[in-house]
C-alpha cells in the first residue's frame, strides 16, 4: 500500500477520478431513464456505447484526419463525430426498443424474460462488431483493439498555482461536456412538456394513459435521450483513450450501472453523483494498491454504501422528481 503517493498527488488523483466519472456518469443516464419509466435494467446499454465508440472511428476515417490537423479541421471533425456518435448510439438504443422490447410489452411478458432479452441483445451486439463484420468487411472489425486517430491533442491550459496542478484542454472538454450534457437532460425533463410526460409515466403508467399520455411515445424517447447521452459519453472516451474494441462496452457499462445505482437507480442526478464517486474510488485505489484493484473497489463502495443506503445515495425515483 502506497498512501504517500495518494496524499502527495491527491489533487492529480482527484481530477483524473472526475474525469473517468463524468463518463461513468454520462452512459448511467441511460440506464437510470430506462429504470426510472419501465423498471427495466437495460443491459444492451452498453452496446449502445461501444456503437457510438466505433461510430466516432468512422466519421475520423471518413473525414481523414489525424493528430496534426488544422484547428478548424479538428473541430468540424469532432463536432462531426459527436453528431454521429449520438445518432448512432440513439438509433440503435431505439432499434433494441423497438424489436426486442416492444413485442415483450405488448404480450404483457414477465420482467425476467425482458432481463434475458436484454443481455441477448447485448451479445447479438457483441458479436457483429467482433465476428460478423469481420466476415463482411475485414479490418478494423474483429476481436482485437483497435486505435482512434488522436484527432485532439493534448495540450496544457494552465497551472493552479500553490498546489501545481495541470489542468489539460482535454480534461476540460470531457468535464465541462458531461456535466453540460447532464443539465441539459435534468432541465429538459423537469422543465420541457415532453419531460412532464416522462416523469408522469415513470410514477404512475395508468394514470398517464388516462390523461393522454402516449406510453410507447415515452419509452421511445427514453430510448433515444438515453443513447445519445451514451454517443457523447462514447466520443469523450475516445478522446481520453483513443481505443476501442468489440467489447469496450462490457466494463465501461457494468461501471455505468454500478454508478446508476449508487447514486440511487432512477435518480438523474444520483447517476451524476455516483459515476463522480465511483471515478473517484477507482483511481485512489489505483493509486494506493495498484490498477488491479480498481475494478474490486468499484463494488466494493456500491456493497457498503447499499448496506447503510439500499435506495443509493440519493434515492429519489424520476417519477418523484420536481420540477
Amino acid at each position: 500500500m502506497d498512501f504517500d503517493a495518494l496524499i502527495s498527488g491527491l489533487d492529480r488523483h482527484t481530477l483524473d477520478g472526475i474525469t473517468r466519472g463524468s463518463i461513468y456518469a454520462l452512459v448511467a443516464l441511460g440506464y437510470t431513464m430506462v429504470y426510472g419509466v419501465m423498471k427495466l435494467i437495460n443491459f444492451a446499454h452498453s452496446e449502445v456505447f461501444m456503437v457510438g465508440t466505433w461510430t466516432v472511428l468512422g466519421v475520423y476515417t471518413v473525414l481523414g484526419v489525424s493528430a496534426g490537423a488544422g484547428l478548424g479541421m479538428v473541430i468540424a471533425a469532432t463536432l462531426l463525430a459527436l453528431v454521429g456518435a449520438m445518432i448512432a448510439s440513439a438509433g440503435t438504443a431505439l432499434a433494441v426498443e423497438r424489436i426486442a422490447y416492444r413485442p415483450l410489452r405488448k404480450k404483457g411478458a414477465p420482467p425476467l424474460i425482458f432481463l434475458i432479452t436484454g443481455i441477448g441483445c447485448s451479445m447479438v451486439l457483441v458479436e457483429l462488431f467482433g465476428q460478423v463484420f469481420e466476415v463482411f468487411f475485414g479490418p478494423p472489425f474483429g476481436r482485437v483493439t483497435v486505435n482512434i486517430p488522436s484527432v485532439l491533442e493534448t495540450k496544457e491550459l494552465f497551472t493552479i498555482p500553490g498546489i501545481d496542478l495541470t489542468i489539460t484542454n482535454t480534461r476540460v472538454i470531457i468535464i465541462v461536456g458531461a456535466v453540460l450534457m447532464m443539465l441539459a437532460l435534468d432541465t429538459f425533463v423537469n422543465k420541457s412538456r415532453l419531460g412532464r410526460g416522462v416523469r408522469a409515466v415513470a410514477q404512475d403508467p395508468d394514470t398517464a394513459s388516462l390523461m393522454g399520455v402516449n406510453q410507447n411515445r415515452v419509452i421511445m424517447l427514453v430510448f433515444v435521450l438515453g443513447g445519445a447521452m451514451a454517443g457523447v459519453a462514447a466520443l469523450l472516451y475516445t478522446i481520453q483513450y483513443d481505443i476501442t474494441k468489440f467489447d469496450i462496452g462490457f466494463i465501461i457499462g457494468l461501471k455505468a450501472f454500478t454508478a446508476a445505482v449508487l447514486g440511487g437507480i432512477g435518480n438523474l442526478r444520483g447517476a451524476l453523483v455516483g459515476g463522480l464517486l465511483l471515478g473517484i474510488a477507482e483511481v485512489y485505489a489505483s493509486t494506493v494498491w495498484s490498477s488491479e484493484w480498481a475494478n474490486v473497489t468499484a463494488f466494493v463502495v456500491l456493497v457498503v454504501i447499499l448496506m447503510f443506503r439500499p435506495t443509493g445515495l440519493l434515492g429519489e425515483s424520476l417519477g418523484k422528481a420536481r420540477a
